[in-house]
């Protein structure tokens, strides 16, 4: 089975675009705090990616420094640079949350619509 749950703060704004056939996408980079903090390294970053109606959704309320839960797929991709095999990874959401304190009725809305697979309190 292939599921990946991560709980950080986004480094940058989202990253929003439609593909050539018109499906949005949207992309962003979470700082994940590792457990136990090592002495030169306390976070992983790691690439997110969502599709579709989810993707309108991080796009129209995450910001940069907002604290969010993702949970999806672990995918793994390689390809050639310079004659060199690489790999890349990063996470297919299924669901996002939005975990920040707050009052705007927008963000209970996000979380509810857009993270039906999970529930965090």
């Amino acid at each position: 089975m292939n599921k990946a749950f991560i709980i950080g703060r986004l480094v940058r704004d989202p990253d929003f675009r439609l593909t050539p056939s018109g499906v949005q996408l949207c992309r962003f980079t979470i700082a994940v705090d590792r457990i136990p903090k090592q002495e030169n390294q306390t976070a992983d970053f790691i690439r997110v990616v969502t599709w579709r109606r989810l993707a309108e959704i991080c796009n129209q309320y995450l910001k940069k420094g907002k604290l969010v839960a993702v949970d999806g797929r672990l995918q793994i991709d390689s390809y050639e640079k310079d004659g060199e095999k690489r790999y890349s990874s990063e996470i297919v959401a299924d669901g996002m949350q939005m975990l920040d304190r707050g009052t705007d009725d927008a963000q209970k809305a996000v979380a509810t619509e857009s993270s039906p697979s999970f529930d965090l309190v």
